[in-house]
């Protein structure tokens, strides 16, 4: 009896630590910040920056279908200019979950996307640049549609829904904050 009752507490402070410490705002990994600065220092062609952290507001965060409330939004600032803007998430893929990037021009069209972090060992084609390509350019306030704005990928279908599904919400997002004057 006395096991049952040890047992059934130990489950109580399990859940209890999964409900406050689960749901945070994610922090950046050491290991995803290496990657997001390679992808940086790639992509707009310089060598020290820094990432400035953009705040939305919790009312204006619920307008988004991107999730804007934690570290994922940044600007990108080099040699005291703005040079561009980040956006980090984690998307779906079969089983679990991989980490993108969506790197933004200062007037909020795409730069690059990339796939910084995949864990499934099928679908890994998204991660190629030549299918990633598709996103260049696009601007907030699109609306892309796998299949039809976006070509699909055979053997990895449910990453590249995923992955234009997310870089799409971060466009819709994207003008929402535009429309808030929040840029």
């Amino acid at each position: 009896m006395l096991a049952s009752r040890f047992k059934g507490h130990t489950a109580a402070v399990v859940l209890i630590t999964l409900l406050f410490f689960g749901f945070k705002a994610d922090k950046i990994s050491p290991k995803l910040q290496e990657k997001i600065d390679n992808a940086i220092q790639g992509t707009y062609e310089v060598e020290e920056f820094s990432m400035e952290r953009i705040e939305i507001a919790s009312n204006l965060n619920k307008r988004t279908p991107s999730e804007l409330g934690g570290e994922n939004l940044f600007k990108i600032i080099s040699s005291g200019k703005k040079v561009g803007y980040i956006y980090v998430g984690v998307a779906p893929s079969l089983k679990k979950t991989f980490d993108y990037v969506v790197l933004l021009n200062p007037d909020l069209s795409v730069k690059k996307s990339k796939i910084l972090i995949y864990r499934e060992d099928h679908g890994r084609q998204v991660g190629s640049q030549r299918w990633l390509k598709q996103f260049i350019g696009r601007k907030s306030g699109e609306k892309l549609i796998y299949g039809e704005d976006i070509d699909g990928i055979s053997g990895a279908t449910v990453s590249a829904k995923s992955m234009t599904l997310a870089v799409s919400n971060v466009l819709e997002s994207l003008q929402v904050l535009k429309n808030a004057n929040v840029f």
